[in-house]
């Protein structure tokens, strides 16, 4: 049984966290197998970023910090990241670490020019994914939850885009033979996201009532996780 390594990037809002724990929480929830070795690595506290191998997989969280920022446990990260391309480790990158993970590999992420995606919604695959050992499991229209000011807005030379949607042109890539960076969050679950709604959507002066109504359960998106788990974990 393989080592899982989960980096995290940052933490939730503290009113979610109080009640509802953190991003490395929900992950592992989603998995089907929480009694593995599971090492959760907080990358803003400084921890190690250790060497790994075949054997181990990492799983990157999602953050409330802008990739662009380039603060210095990010760019620590970033210059981790194409080591672990290089020698295979499975990995699967969610929301900033999918645009980290571009970043890394010479892509190009930033603000979207149209502003936040926040909400439930829908995402397409893209014809690439019919041969993706994960996106070829899925729908070829799900429903994923999204909360992001940048994106990814050009893939790295080497990456296979995987999905997409109205908004969002690289909804979720492959790098190699084992590693997804994906802008939604399959470890999101219908409560969390309308927390999210409200804990953000009326800063913006964005319509709370309209984005939660449109609030469900992602169980295609979720699978995602329990893919990646079943196949390198």
């Amino acid at each position: 049984m393989k080592n899982l390594y989960i980096v995290k990037c940052g933490s939730t809002f503290d009113s979610i966290k109080d009640e509802f724990k953190d991003f490395e929480d929900w992950i592992i929830e989603k998995l089907e197998d929480k009694n593995r070795d599971i090492y959760v690595l907080d990358v803003q506290q400084n921890d190690e970023l250790p060497i790994l191998d075949k054997n181990d997989a990492v799983i990157i969280t999602g953050s409330h910090s802008m990739v662009t920022h380039e603060e210095p446990w990010s760019l620590k990260l970033e210059n981790w990241l194409p080591k672990l391309i290089e020698d295979e480790v499975p990995l699967l990158a969610i929301c900033y670490g999918h645009q980290l993970l571009a970043k890394s590999l010479g892509g190009v992420s930033g603000y979207h020019k149209n502003g936040m995606e926040i909400g439930t919604v829908e995402i397409n695959l893209d014809e690439n994914a019919k041969s993706d050992t994960i996106f070829s499991k899925l729908e070829n229209s799900f429903k994923a939850h999204t909360i992001h000011s940048q994106t990814v807005l050009e893939l790295p030379k080497n990456a296979i885009k995987l999905a997409s949607n109205n908004h969002d042109s690289n909804h979720a890539f492959r790098v190699g033979n084992c590693a997804w960076g994906v802008q939604f969050h399959p470890e999101f679950d219908e409560n969390i996201m309308n927390l999210y709604i409200n804990e953000v959507a009326k800063k913006k002066d964005l319509d709370v009532e309209k984005l939660t109504s449109k609030s469900k359960n992602t169980h295609i998106s979720t699978s995602i996780l329990k893919e990646f788990e079943r196949l390198f974990l």
